[in-house]
This record gives C-alpha cells, structure tokens and sequence, in this order.
C-alpha cells in the first residue's frame, strides 16, 4: 500500500493538489449552511421561518431535513469524484463535514437513501450508504438498510422541480417494519422530492418521526 501511495499519490478531490483526499484549504473554501434556516427544510434565508417558499404548501412526510453545505462548484466537483469516480475514501471526509455543522439527530437509527440498482452495479457503491455507514461511527448510531429502490429512474438532471417530484413518485419502499424515529441520509438534498419519498415510504412502515440529512444542499 506504501508503494502505491508512492506511485499514485492522494489527491484532493477538488483542486487535484496532491497530499489528501481533501486538502485544507478546499475544505475550509466549501459553503457552511448556517442559520437562519427554514425550519422544516433547512433552506437559507435572511430570517428563520416555520415552513419556507420552496417547501410552504407541500406535505412533507419528513419533519426536518438539514444539510451541512451549500451544492456550489466545490461541492459538485467533491461529490462527482466521491460518486462517478469511485473515490471512496470522500465518504470519510464528507461525513466529517456533515458532522462538524449538524449535531447527531435524535433517533434509535440511520438509513440511507437507496441507490438505483443499475447506477450502483456500474459504480460498484452507493454513496448515502457509505456517508450513513460512516456518521454510524462519527455518532454511534446504528446504520441499516431501510429502503429499498421499486423500480429504476431516468436521471433527475435537468428536470423541473414538478418534474421530480413526480419522477420518484412511487419509486421508494421499505425493507421491512421501520423504527419509530429513523434518520435518513443523503449525499445531496435538490428539491426535496427523494427525500419525501423516503419518509413517505418509512412513515407507512410504522416510523412516527423521519429527520433527512445531507451533505450538500441545492441553493435557489
């Protein structure tokens, strides 16, 4: 392993400076999403309010969703080499991101958002159960498979917030009976439609309380 090291030294996973997987200076450089928040889904704003533009009016099964930076430039680049290029080490490195911006919810487990079965056989990983598996140890939390994919989706990129939320519309159920509190974890929370599919799907498995956390938020 020295060896290797030697020939293919660690690279940050942005600036591609050569020493670690995310160097110093790049992971100060990321986004914090701080408050005021929205209450419910943890969009910035100038002032805290209970239920913002972007969620007011929608019937989320989850009662909060909070992520630890904002889906900028950076954050795109950490999670393309963390997702679509098999770096699996940024799993480490983003929940200690996750970690130092959002205290440890207050559940009995963490579950993961479950990956599209085709998308994870190609890339050999599914990045929210790699971060789930590793705030498990950052905050001693049981992390389990909870969710399971119904069927495979066409990619959200691109799509309208409409669009989304229709697009995983029924693509998401559980595993089994769920806890009564259950945190599910994410790599990257955009409008909010997965995550409530998630919640949804685990709220009809017998859980009374869903929290969503993510690395990495959307900001409009």
């Amino acid at each position: 392993m020295r060896a290797l090291g030697l020939l293919f030294p660690e690279r940050c996973a942005v600036c591609e400076r050569p020493g670690s997987a995310l160097c110093l200076k790049c992971r100060r450089a990321l986004t914090r999403l701080a408050p005021p928040v929205c209450e419910r889904c943890g969009s910035p704003g100038a002032w805290p309010v209970r239920r913002c533009a972007e969620c007011s009016g929608r019937r989320l099964a989850f009662v909060r969703a909070r992520s630890a930076i904002v889906y900028d430039e950076r954050a795109r680049t950490f999670v393309r080499e963390w997702k679509e290029r098999g770096r699996r080490a940024l799993a480490i490195e983003a929940a200690a991101l996750l970690a130092e911006v959002i205290p440890p919810p207050d559940v009995e487990v963490l579950t993961h958002v479950p990956g599209d079965p085709e998308r994870a056989w190609k890339r050999g990983d599914v990045a929210p159960q790699a971060l789930a598996r590793a705030l498990s140890l950052v905050w001693d939390a049981p992390a389990v498979n909870l969710l399971r994919r119904t069927h495979a989706l066409p990619r959200q990129r691109g799509l309208s917030l409409p669009e989304r939320r229709r697009n995983v519309r029924g693509s998401i159920a559980s595993t089994g009976p769920a806890p009564g509190t259950v945190c599910v974890v994410d790599d990257v929370y955009t409008s909010g439609a997965t995550a409530d599919a998630c919640a949804a799907a685990l709220r009809r498995a017998g859980a009374r309380r869903v929290e969503i956390v993510a690395l990495a938020r959307a900001v409009r």
